[in-house]
């Protein structure tokens, strides 16, 4: 995807550029207590990086005295230099992420600020944000992020052009969705689209499988560091079910070469090579940019992910990002923490930043939005979202970050392998009962 370089560093994205040498291209423009205002490091990508962008803008209008200077990463090149920043103790003074896990290990690490007391003293902000943003935010009773953006659902999307040229209708179960495959593979069209070389998206697939086969209880037992846990009998359903959809071609061939960061999973659905594809609710707004037609003219088709016949899960629970968030870093100077807290209170989900998140077929975070989101051309969308959202009884937080960073990269370095069929599902198993159990 093409985004046009600005003042902000677009890290990663030249041809033929190491990820390394990307990487250090990013010099000082952001460590923790660089002079000349506040440091703000997030992801690049259109359209979100606009809307992202066009916020920090806004409050460098509205406060010349309080400048916040931003630097882009793509997501993969963003978890790499974020993690080794912080360690480094040359974080950005605001800490872009998911919460949960990784959130944890910034404050256990005496690396983030402890906002408690500032919610406290700013009601007003925390009353009109998502009550349950803040679960992902939250660290042992005390708030350590600013809950932003947009509730991020995994949806199951699928090319309706494509389904009427099979003469197929779309998947009710798994049953279903095994059943498809051949039929798609027949007349030469991928079932799903996959950019398995990001990893993350691989997990997704597992991540609706436990639940859908075990309930959100079997995850809670990993996360809680039960022994064995990811040996579960449900779980070993789970990993042999999503070798099974592996073994019968049920991926676009090539997966493991093609990356998220470059929207080539997207264009595999909206161009018709691809029937169906499972993914955060942030790509319909890229297909929406970058699809042409294919979202307006209505062909872009959208749903929950089925039910497992015989499954304890719940079919309305969902699993993703409840939010993004926003930390501060503790090594950050006096002057650059009130420009954060200051950002928080004036500069996060305003008015013109709320418009944008639903132009571009997101859901935000702040409460009151629904007569905004009924009048978007998205509407149906949107409203789709926010009932997924909202009705869920569970919502599980996107299992990289939920975990501890290291038992993450275990996992997302072993999904890779499941997916490539080079270990089984009991090597899986073992692999991750080894750094998740007590």
């Amino acid at each position: 995807m093409a985004i046009p370089l600005s003042r902000r560093t677009l890290l990663g994205l030249a041809a033929g550029v190491p990820v390394s040498a990307a990487l250090s291209a990013c010099g000082s423009s952001g460590p923790g207590k660089s002079g000349g205002g506040a440091t703000y490091w997030y992801l690049s990508g259109q359209p979100q990086e606009g809307v992202r962008a066009g916020a920090v803008d806004a409050f460098n209008k509205a406060h010349p005295k309080e400048q916040i200077k931003d630097t882009t990463f793509q997501n993969d090149a963003y978890k790499t230099k974020i993690k080794t920043a912080i360690g480094a103790g040359q974080a950005p003074t605001l800490i872009w992420g998911w919460g949960g896990g990784t959130l944890r290990t910034y404050v256990e690490a005496g690396q983030v600020e402890d906002l408690t007391s500032w919610f406290d003293e700013h009601s007003e902000v925390k009353k009109r944000l998502f009550p349950s943003s803040f679960g992902a935010a939250t660290v042992d009773g005390a708030i350590y992020a600013m809950p932003c953006e947009s509730v991020q659902p995994i949806i199951l999307y699928y090319n309706k052009k494509v389904f009427d040229q099979a003469g197929v209708e779309p998947p009710q179960s798994w049953d279903d969705i095994m059943a498809l495959v051949p039929k798609f593979n027949a007349k030469g069209i991928a079932p799903f689209s996959l950019g398995g070389q990001s990893r993350w998206t691989n997990m997704m697939w597992l991540e609706f499988l436990f639940d859908r086969i075990g309930g959100p209880e079997v995850f809670q037992a990993i996360i809680e560091g039960e022994k064995n846990a990811w040996s579960h009998p449900d779980a070993m359903s789970a990993l042999t079910k999503v070798q099974d959809l592996v073994k019968a071609h049920g991926f676009i061939k090539g997966f493991s070469s093609i990356t998220a960061d470059s929207n080539a999973d997207q264009a595999l659905l909206y161009t018709g090579k691809a029937a169906m594809m499972l993914h955060g609710s942030w790509s319909y707004g890229i297909q929406q940019a970058e699809g042409g037609d294919f979202v307006s003219s209505g062909a872009l088709g959208y749903m929950t992910f089925p039910p497992v016949e015989g499954g304890k899960g719940d079919p309305s629970d969902t699993v993703g990002n409840p939010a993004q968030y926003l930390s501060i870093s503790s090594k950050a100077s006096a002057e650059q923490k009130k420009i954060a807290k200051d950002f928080f209170a004036t500069g996060v989900l305003q008015d013109d930043e709320v418009k944008q998140w639903i132009d571009n077929g997101s859901v935000p975070i702040r409460l009151g939005t629904e007569k905004l989101l009924a009048a978007s051309k998205s509407a149906d969308f949107l409203q789709f979202t926010y009932d997924v959202a909202s009705k869920a009884k569970v919502f599980g937080q996107s299992w990289d970050q939920a975990l501890s960073p290291t038992a993450a990269e275990t996992l997302l370095d072993n999904i890779v392998k499941l997916f490539q069929l080079s270990i089984s599902p009991q090597r899986f198993a073992r692999n991750l009962n080894a750094v998740t159990g007590k």
